[in-house]
């Protein structure tokens, strides 16, 4: 098809018109207040530095929204966490469990048909999440997994095996005995105040954990931690 010198010079001014055009629309988008920049590079620039900011964001958000949200509604500051060891995990099924580890909990006054009926009677696994609630010293059992504070840098989660007037005892299905001074001088076991009660578990997310776990492995081995 021919184009005659009219035809073409107003083809070309059509063009040079319509690239004009969408570089003001272009120009007019950018945002020119501190405010604007600022959303705008979080939101819409696909650098590194903004997804590192992104993923910071991420982090404070919810360590510092989303997870005090929770623990109000859950009633204790640890709504959330992760198994980080395996002293609550069972080699086998209950009975191969309850044959091995059976004198200890005899001596508690605790029988296998007790012990079936506890939550989590098969234990759980590290890398698992669980989900706590608040709970107080009237309404704790001998059975429930709880999580609690020692002198240890972070709380830990185990099982009480026996109930007292100022204290509890817990004790982590996979050890062999409840932990005590001297073997650590950190964390008693047969001595451990209501005041340090953080919550008690009442659902297991498995393998879920094992994200936060990989996370702080891995700011350890960068020097952060």
């Amino acid at each position: 098809m021919a184009v005659n010198n009219d035809g073409l010079y107003m083809l070309l001014r059509n063009l040079y018109n319509a690239q004009f055009i969408s570089a003001s629309v272009k120009e007019k988008k950018k945002p020119k207040t501190l405010l604007g920049k600022i959303w705008h590079f979080i939101w819409h620039d696909n650098s590194l530095l903004s997804w590192a900011v992104n993923i910071v964001l991420a982090i404070l958000i919810i360590k510092f929204i989303f997870y005090p949200g929770v623990g109000l509604i859950f009633g204790t500051q640890y709504p959330i966490v992760a198994v980080v060891s395996n002293s609550m995990e069972h080699d086998g099924n209950l009975d191969t469990w309850w044959s091995v580890n059976k004198p200890f909990y005899v001596e508690k006054g605790i029988t296998r048909e007790d012990f079936e009926q506890y939550p989590f009677p098969n234990g759980f696994h590290k890398g698992d999440i669980m989900i706590l609630f608040g709970t107080e010293k009237e309404k704790m059992k001998i059975g429930d997994v709880v999580v609690f504070r020692s002198q240890k840098p972070y709380p830990i989660i185990h099982r009480v095996v026996a109930l007292h007037e100022a204290s509890f005892e817990t004790k982590g299905d996979n050890n062999q005995r409840q932990i005590t001074p001297p073997y650590d001088l950190q964390l008693n076991e047969k001595n451990i105040s209501y005041d340090d009660l953080l919550g008690k578990a009442v659902i297991r997310i498995p393998y879920l954990g094992w994200i936060k776990i990989g996370f702080v492995n891995f700011l350890d081995w960068i020097g952060i931690l």
